[in-house]
């Protein structure tokens, strides 16, 4: 489907954010979160590929224009208090789906709040690249984005020297990531400074998980995600269902993003 408006909502007295809706904007339908390093135009080509709902509203969460930067005294409450306001800018919501970061923040709206269905992929949660916020925080105070996406590739994902070369080789790639590398600092701090809950989505009537076949039983998204896994308490203290998206790694919205969506057609019509 194609993006049909561009919402603007608004979160605190002085910032919005906005959301991309593909589809039907007046029917309820699925809302995504996506992750650091990422933005809602990063994750267009899999709300294009979904069809199980009449809309997809992708959130352009704080510290990507055109919404607000991120405010003082950011913290992952934030993060909730500003999904909370969509959803309820976006009454009847279907499904929460997030990536990575944004999978625990769609968990733990569901913690809070009733949710029927909440689809996470790769969620990550406290204790995570806890030894790379120092080179990070550096990195930010010198306003050196290279470097930050340096971090987040090499320290933090475990991807070789040559993977940063093959990307700067495309200078519009890079300047994204460089743009998208703003927030990284204070977007991993936040994580990192939350204790672990718990219980994770306690009020969700379903929890989905997806872990990419690469990632599985490795560190840091693999690990990461199923120490989610185990704090997970549906409603009913039913446990997660774990999807594997096969071939896939973290970054499955940039490598195969008609697959994934599939998968997330698919979880929508599972019983």
């Amino acid at each position: 489907m194609e993006r049909s408006i561009q919402k603007t909502v608004p979160v605190s007295q002085d910032s919005t954010v906005t959301v991309d809706i593909y589809g039907d904007a007046d029917a309820p339908g699925l809302v995504m979160v996506p992750g650091v390093m990422s933005d809602a135009h990063g994750w267009r080509h899999v709300a294009r590929s979904i069809h199980a709902w009449p809309s997809v509203a992708v959130l352009n969460r704080r510290g990507r224009a055109p919404s607000g930067p991120l405010p003082s005294g950011y913290t992952l409450h934030t993060e909730v208090s500003d999904v909370l306001a969509v959803l309820d800018a976006l009454p009847g919501t279907e499904a929460l789906f997030g990536w990575s970061y944004g999978g625990l923040i769609a968990l733990l709206v569901a913690g809070g709040r009733p949710v029927p269905q909440v689809i996470a992929y790769e969620p990550v949660i406290a204790p995570f690249a806890h030894d790379a916020l120092p080179q990070l925080a550096q990195a930010a105070a010198d306003r050196d984005r290279d470097r930050s996406v340096e971090i987040v590739n090499t320290l933090i994902s475990g991807f070789p020297a040559e993977h940063v070369e093959a990307l700067r080789s495309n200078p519009q790639d890079w300047q994204t990531l460089r743009r998208l590398s703003e927030p990284l600092h204070a977007e991993l701090t936040a994580l990192n400074e939350l204790p672990p809950p718990d219980t994770l989505a306690e009020h969700a009537r379903r929890v989905d998980l997806i872990i990419g076949e690469t990632s599985i039983g490795t560190a840091p998204y693999g690990t990461s995600s199923e120490d989610v896994r185990r704090r997970i308490r549906q409603g009913h203290a039913q446990p997660a269902r774990v999807e594997k998206l096969p071939g896939q790694g973290h970054l499955a919205h940039v490598d195969a993003p008609a697959a994934l969506g599939g998968l997330i057609d698919a979880l929508a019509a599972r019983p």
